[in-house]
């Protein structure tokens, strides 16, 4: 069948990713076309129209219009500009080659004149070339931009959840409230006693909600408490950069986190049975867990016995109700003792509030070094002194230890006035314990227990507990009366618990929270 060389097909296309910049929507390109058509007398086959960028090989209807003038349905092209049909070297030399081996005899554009001859194929060429280069142009000026960006401190994307792009300020900026929430998140299960889905729980209950104030999924919290940005530190294309962004959380808490999910194992199941001590001693003569059954409106404790065999017999749950009470009484301290050794505290904090300047001095002058250091290795890397590699693993280390002393200094500072405040607390929860037990609720019991020690363990009917430090040495102080302001003086005065709020960490690890 002969095909005339009257018959076009007509292209259209606009770029999804250009949608603020398109010189005509896809149905404006399409009238002025149609127009074109009917004044030079074309014969319009079929229609093609695309709402996708031509910076990359593999559009469906161009491919397709490609095919169709293969097997010589049409011998023409209607489009408005070279640039519609190809930004990209691949589509550009199909075009050409069609033109060449005489498959397409005619392309017409209302804004482009061209000829099916030597010169004409050459300034379609020029004209695919200059469409090209406009979008690698492009893509480069973006990068560059972006890359200036990060290095400015300015993340080029939209920020995580707790944070908004403040357009007067040009900045990003925090949003208070849910910064908190996305703090308080990071602070449940850095305690490790939660898993994913627990947390989301709880802070869906606090009103924690995405940035676009959708639900948050489990990958979501996954991949926050993995995202560096939230103590100051930005990470893009595998490179770490210095923000200029307020930090939600410090790095302490940071890297908890990620060594609770390092080494977070399985959630408990949720269907047991809330029996109050499930889970919490195990035997002490073969290391088996205690377990709980009711037998005649009882409860009882006794041993698994899964390992070896075991003489332990059943205990009642009443009877380890009052051993816990006995355990707490060891920690607990009476108002009269607990408010001497506040005085004497609330002293030693207000004598010693400007002991600390020469470490802050310190910390000030390492992170000073850091930023030096940083300098060099740009100018090192410029002057192809070192490889990319090699600038990119460097930077990473002086970028993180940087945080990492801008965090202890931030906590340094935070704790010329505040070092003292886990030992008071450490103080009043001692204190309040004895409120705790006139109170007798067993839950509140049961969790003050797992608070103050650890490595319980049940044979004979008796509890055996190792307590935590510092509870430790309360316990070691409640154990002798006799010799009373003597061992008041010397507890409120010993250097191996007081000394625990001395760093510069947030909340030493041996206090309790």
């Amino acid at each position: 069948m002969n095909i005339s060389p009257n018959n076009f097909f007509i292209y259209v296309r606009k770029s999804t990713d250009e949608s603020n910049r398109q010189v005509l929507s896809i149905q404006a390109q399409l009238f002025e076309l149609q127009e074109m058509a009917k004044r030079e007398g074309l014969n319009v086959v079929r229609t093609f129209d695309e709402s996708r960028t031509a910076k990359a090989p593999g559009r469906p209807q161009f491919n397709l219009m490609l095919s169709e003038i293969e097997k010589g349905n049409a011998h023409g092209i209607l489009a408005w500009h070279p640039d519609r049909l190809a930004r990209n070297s691949v589509d550009g030399g199909r075009i050409v080659y069609l033109v060449d081996i005489g498959k397409i005899q005619d392309l017409r554009f209302p804004t482009f004149r061209f000829e099916a001859s030597a010169h004409g194929k050459f300034m379609l060429n020029i004209a695919f070339s200059q469409s090209k280069y406009y979008v690698d142009n492009l893509s480069e000026n973006i990068k560059r931009g972006i890359r200036q960006k990060l290095r400015n401190g300015i993340w080029p994307n939209r920020p995580p959840v707790g944070y908004f792009n403040d357009r007067n300020n040009r900045c990003i900026a925090v949003q208070p409230e849910k910064a908190a929430l996305v703090r308080k998140a990071f602070e449940l299960y850095a305690t490790g006693n939660y898993a994913l889905h627990e947390v989301r729980r709880r802070m869906e209950e606090l009103g924690l909600t995405s940035s676009m104030n959708k639900r948050m999924s489990i990958s979501d919290y996954q991949w926050t408490f993995q995202n560096p940005f939230f103590y100051g530190v930005m990470a893009f294309n595998g490179e770490l950069y210095e923000g200029k962004h307020e930090p939600i959380i410090s790095k302490r808490l940071f890297d908890r986190v990620q060594k609770v999910m390092a080494q977070k194992s399985k959630p408990k199941t949720p269907q047991l049975k809330p029996y109050l001590y499930r889970g919490l001693f195990r035997c002490g003569e073969c290391g088996c867990f205690i377990t709980t059954e009711t037998q005649k409106g009882h409860n009882y404790l006794r041993c698994t016995k899964r390992v070896l065999p075991c003489t332990q017999k059943y205990v009642r749950e009443e009877a380890i109700a009052v051993q816990v009470d006995r355990t707490i009484e060891r920690v607990a301290l009476e108002a009269a003792i607990a408010d001497k050794i506040i005085h004497q505290l609330e002293k030693e904090r207000e004598a010693t509030a400007k002991g600390q300047e020469a470490a802050i001095a310190r910390l000030k002058a390492d992170v000073a070094t850091c930023e030096r250091q940083t300098d060099l290795l740009l100018d090192m890397r410029l002057n192809e002194q070192i490889s990319e590699p090699e600038y990119v693993s460097k930077k990473y280390i002086l970028v993180n230890q940087k945080a990492e002393l801008k965090g202890k200094l931030e906590a340094f500072e935070h704790n010329r006035t505040n070092r003292f405040e886990p030992a008071i607390r450490f103080i009043l929860e001692a204190k309040d314990s004895t409120f705790l037990l006139a109170e007798g609720n067993q839950e509140k019991k049961r969790d003050f227990l797992k608070k103050i020690g650890s490595n319980f363990h049940v044979a004979e009917k008796s509890l055996a507990v190792e307590f935590k430090k510092p509870w430790n040495l309360l316990a070691e102080f409640n154990s002798d009366l006799t010799t009373s302001n003597a061992r008041q003086r010397e507890f409120s005065q010993k250097s191996n618990w007081r000394r625990e709020g001395d760093s510069n960490s947030e909340t030493p690890s041996d206090w309790p929270e």
